[in-house]
């Protein structure tokens, strides 16, 4: 019997079957596949070969991730700063700014006292505010921190004069519903960098952690933060969130429009930190190890939500604390008053 016709020679074969990945050019690769991806995507592809490792380390690629993904670093000072971060310039800067910091500090010991970098003399805010992924607020602004006024008053940092509004496309929320839906509209981004050390890191939580209307003048509070280890000092161990508050209000249309932007750093009794402190704690921070970038909103949340349950438990331990030192001392005083009445009554029987 002759063989069948109906299977084709192995050349056939191989010249029908799909072009190998390793034949295609690697410009193609580079200008028409990773030109496209965003950065998590484009570190996990980098991982996959050799020649895909090679190819997406490029500089080039990654500058305009970092750009596409904030700004801000669009800014002529930034875009150069980034360029020469240690490692691979906007490639390190990328690994540093998009996931959370780690390990997660509401389930870790207190920060252990470590050597750090010489204190820097400035650092760089490059913010970004999206509302339903449309850029409406980016800026850059420059801190001192050398003199005395920053490091003795209490550390904040605003974005906008009080005469100055973002206007937005969003109606102003009316109720509970339109502010729930924030949650998911409003997404903002703060880059601090050291420029003295190369080092940059995110202090937002990317989505907020809380909306909160507020009952009489209807403005809108928009929080976001991180948790960071707290300093060394007695007064700032523990736990610190650094708050990010966006405050919006309405318009005469109706539409919403932000007031406020402001960054603040405070311990777990609601105290505001000062300069001096703040930039401690911030400068731990950047010296410090990052995440993987991986669920970074729900475990925003997850932090700010166990950090809120830490606070209430230390305010109710020194209640407590309060409640029994009251206690003593209340004892304390009876017993010193029965003490003097009954040394005034034996003097009066002795006379």
């Amino acid at each position: 019997m002759s063989p069948s016709t109906d299977t084709p020679p192995h050349d056939t074969v191989k010249e029908r079957g799909a072009t190998s990945f390793s034949a295609v050019h690697p410009d193609i690769l580079e200008s028409h596949i990773l030109a496209r991806l965003d950065g998590p995507t484009l570190a996990s592809a980098s991982c996959a070969s050799s020649t895909l490792h090679s190819l997406s380390d490029e500089d080039h690629l990654w500058s305009t991730i970092c750009r596409s993904t904030w700004p801000s670093t669009s800014a002529p000072r930034l875009h150069s700063l980034v360029s020469t971060f240690p490692g691979s310039g906007p490639r390190s800067f990328f690994a540093n700014c998009f996931p959370l910091s780690t390990p997660d500090p509401t389930t870790a010991a207190d920060a252990a006292a470590s050597t750090l970098s010489p204190p820097t003399q400035e650092i760089i805010s490059a913010v970004d505010i999206h509302y339903k992924d449309k850029l409406i607020f980016t800026k850059v602004q420059e801190t001192e921190t050398v003199t005395g006024w920053f490091r003795c008053s209490p550390f904040r940092i605003d974005l906008l004069d009080p005469k100055d509004v973002i206007p937005t496309p969003a109606q102003h929320p009316n109720g509970d519903d339109t502010c729930t839906a924030l949650n998911d509209d409003l997404t903002l981004s703060w880059i601090l960098i050291d420029p003295q050390c190369k080092q940059a890191m995110n202090l937002s939580s990317y989505k907020p952690v809380s909306v909160q209307r507020h009952w009489l003048s209807g403005e809108v509070q928009v929080r976001f933060g991180s948790i960071l280890a707290g300093g060394t000092k007695a007064c700032t161990k523990g736990l610190v969130q650094v708050g990010i508050v966006v405050t919006c209000g309405g318009s005469e249309g109706g539409e919403m429009q932000v007031r406020e932007v402001s960054l603040e750093v405070e311990d777990m009794d609601g105290m505001h930190l000062n300069g001096g402190e703040s930039l401690v704690i911030l400068q731990r921070a950047l010296e410090g190890q990052r995440g993987n970038g991986g669920d970074r909103v729900e475990e925003g949340r997850r932090r700010y939500g166990r950090y809120l349950e830490m606070k209430k438990e230390r305010k109710e331990r020194k209640m407590r604390a309060e409640g029994r030192l009251d206690m003593v001392c209340m004892v304390l005083g009876v017993s010193l008053f029965a003490a003097l009445l009954f040394f005034v009554c034996c003097r009066s029987l002795v006379k």
